[in-house]
């Protein structure tokens, strides 16, 4: 199956940036002879410890090294975790986009979105598309996922094909847009697959994930019952999501309000290019909603980046431009939060509660993952028939779960590889084995800011929300030797200063006491000066607080 007639072997090599050890951020290399193919850009959003950080990405400083390597960008499907990345690359490296009409489409949106001001080489495939290179050919093939258009990825070598699956899961009763071509993954395993990178975010759970008709009809139950206004909320680019909203919205004859400047977008390129269907009437705009009865509308909604928990948040509190909650609203949560939002979700559930709407979440099985589970990985290893295996896409705990999968589908311990971000995975003959590693740390975005947060500031950040910030500011005049003014204190987050005279008191005269004593020298070092202020306030505060507030001593000379 494996053709080793060559009589050197060439090294394959498998280097994850993003993706492994965590969800989102996927960006995997592949790396054939001297040609180098990326696959996916992915971003995620930030963890609850990452304070003010608006999304994260993969660090590409091996990819600045060998860009001249680089064949091209190779993207499997629409959703942000795997293409939020891409203008940060760009920024850096100009390379041709491969992927498919309605992936490309909704990417070039959201580097306009960006503001992207570069030219990208966007090259648009379809699932017969064959693109040769000196090392290797790569070509496509359909999954079925949550967007339409997701595509997997084959790239054969001289000893058998590397496959990255993509996102996938197998619904036997999905949609014509969205049906996996598992003939074509036959077909790629029976001519020899050398490594399998597959997904691996839902390995832990057993069976099947659920169908959409199943949830559909779950839907289906809730509309029925609904007495009042219905609001959908839902990422924006869950392209099935909002077709169910639209398919039970017709059956009962609701009106649909679409909010969120993200997801009408979205709509207009699913719409334009025929992945959504749905009677333009039934559409109306938000400024004509109040022409019609509560129990006549679906308000469908997204928030800030497509997601909309932050946006249902403001509507309970009546700070959204256009939609407060009221009493009556049934709200459908059509989405999973991001890691380490499931306590966001909590909280926002209770908000709605308290402002008098009914809600659905998850636990209604109002929604439904676009990830395969336990049986639908073992059919996907059973189609591919790997020598090697990759799992990818995941927590660690994922990919150990679906390691063991393979292993019992009868992937040899000694063939499979747990990826931690940065290894490079060599594989070579009958061998895989990690060889070294490249930089791969994450890539944090603040504002317009590229990576000028690092740990240090986040350490800081941390401290502030946690024991607040001390200040304090002395004046001095060094040719009289003597305080001019202050020392000031001044607190925030730390302790309500008008309860809290004495501990002022005492800590001012310990600044006092210390640039007192080093003013009357000949010469001292002001950072000698300010660390010797911290070291005696850290340790009174703390003795007096058990705290330990951020200590800033600001020291003035006239």
């Amino acid at each position: 199956m494996f053709s080793l007639a060559k009589t050197k072997v060439k090294t394959k090599k498998v280097i994850p940036l993003g993706g492994v050890g965590e969800l989102g951020k996927n960006m995997y290399i592949v790396e054939v002879e001297d040609d180098i193919f990326v696959i996916d850009a992915g971003l995620k959003f930030p963890e609850d410890e990452m304070y003010g950080i608006d999304i994260v990405i993969p660090d590409i400083t091996y990819l600045l090294e060998n860009k001249d390597r680089i064949r091209g960008v190779f993207l499997s499907h629409g959703h942000e975790d795997h293409t939020g990345a891409l203008g940060y690359l760009l920024d850096k490296i100009q390379v041709p986009v491969y992927g498919t009409k309605l992936t490309v489409a909704l990417t070039k949106a959201k580097l306009n979105e960006q503001d992207f001001q570069g030219k990208v080489d966007f090259r648009v495939i379809h699932e017969e598309t064959v693109l040769p290179f000196p090392s290797a050919k790569i070509s496509f093939f359909h999954v079925n996922h949550s967007i339409p258009d997701s595509v997997g990825i084959s790239i054969e070598t001289d000893e058998g094909a590397i496959v990255y699956t993509g996102d996938f899961k197998f619904d036997q009763s999905a949609d014509e847009l969205y049906q996996a071509n598992i003939s074509k993954m036959a077909k790629i395993g029976d001519r020899g697959v050398l490594c399998l990178l597959s997904d691996s975010t839902e390995a832990e759970k057993p069976g099947y994930t659920p169908s959409e008709v199943f949830v559909e009809k779950q839907l289906e139950n809730v509309f029925q019952t609904a007495k009042g206004r219905i609001i959908y909320a839902c990422y924006a680019s869950s392209i099935n999501a909002i077709q169910r909203m639209f398919h039970i919205s017709e059956k009962m004859n609701r009106k649909v309000v679409m909010i969120g400047k993200t997801l009408q977008d979205v709509f207009d390129i699913s719409y334009q290019f025929g992945y959504l269907h749905v009677d333009r009437d039934r559409i109306i705009r938000y400024e004509d909603m109040n022409r019609y009865k509560d129990e006549e509308i679906v308000v469908l909604m997204t928030g800030v980046q497509g997601e909309p928990l932050d946006a249902l948040q403001q509507m309970v509190r009546k700070q959204h431009r256009q939609l407060h909650i009221h009493k009556g609203d049934t709200v459908l949560i059509a989405a999973s939060p991001h890691r380490g939002g499931e306590l966001f979700l909590l909280k926002t559930i209770d908000m709605l509660y308290r402002a008098g709407a009914t809600v659905f979440s998850n636990q209604h099985q109002i929604h439904v993952s676009g990830h395969g589970r336990k049986e639908e990985l073992k059919l996907m290893l059973n189609l591919m028939k790997p020598k090697f295996f990759v799992p990818i896409h995941g927590e660690y705990k994922m990919l150990v779960a679906h390691a063991k999968i393979a292993s019992h589908m009868g992937v040899d311990q000694k063939n499979m590889i747990i990826p931690e971000k940065g290894d490079i995975i060599e594989i070579k003959g009958n061998q895989i084995k990690v060889s070294g590693r490249v930089q791969a740390s994450n890539v944090l975005i603040d504002g317009i800011g590229v990576g000028d947060v690092g740990n240090i500031v986040l350490r800081d950040r941390r401290m502030l929300s946690q024991d607040g910030i001390f200040i304090s500011v002395v004046t001095i005049n060094r040719k009289e030797k003597r305080i001019v003014s202050g020392p000031e204190i001044i607190s925030r987050g730390f302790v309500y200063v008008r309860e809290s005279e004495e501990l002022m008191e005492k800590a001012t005269k310990i600044v006092q006491d210390i640039v007192e004593k080093n003013i009357k020298n000949e010469t001292f070092e002001w950072t000698n000066v300010k660390q010797e202020i911290r070291d005696q306030l850290n340790g009174f505060l703390f003795n007096q607080t058990k705290r330990r507030p951020m200590i800033i001593p600001i020291i003035m000379e006239l």
